[in-house]
Order: C-alpha cells, then sequence, then structure tokens
C-alpha cells in the first residue's frame, strides 16, 4: 500500500501512479522533463503489465511489480503530501 499524494522534493511535482503499467526501459529524463503531466504523451512509453505499477514525477520514475520498499532507494526524493 502506498500513498496516492506523493510529491517529489527535488523537483516539486506531484507523482502520478499508473496502475497495470510498467516504463519502457528506453524512457529518460528528458521524457519525463518534457511531457509530464501529459497521460496522452506518457501512453506512448507505457506498457500493459497486470499487477504492476508504475510511478513517475518530472526528474524519477519507477516501475514496480513485487512489493518493494521505496523508502531504501535513496535517489527518490517522494515524500507524503499530506492528506
Amino acid at each position: 500500500r502506498t500513498c496516492d499524494r506523493l510529491r517529489c522534493t527535488a523537483c516539486d511535482f506531484r507523482v502520478s501512479l499508473f496502475n497495470d503499467y510498467v516504463w519502457d526501459q528506453s524512457c529518460d529524463y528528458l521524457f519525463f522533463r518534457n511531457n509530464m503531466p501529459e497521460l496522452s504523451k506518457l501512453r506512448a512509453k507505457m506498457i500493459k503489465k497486470k499487477g504492476a505499477r508504475a510511478y513517475a514525477c518530472q526528474c524519477s520514475w519507477r516501475s514496480i511489480d513485487e512489493l518493494t520498499d521505496l523508502q531504501t532507494e535513496q535517489q527518490l526524493r517522494w515524500v507524503c503530501g499530506k492528506h
């Protein structure tokens, strides 16, 4: 279970999440910098995968397909955006 209001302290963007998708391996920083938060543009690099979840802000992205503690990933600057 994860917070649905994550916010990135590095780029000050809300972290978007997409159920049943992963990011294509060709994704890079400029792709997200230029296309967030336009879902129609992001779909170009989204791959359908049941049970997975794709996360992204404007500077970082992750594809998760198993239980993972995102707090252990030092490079991520995602925090709860307060409820």
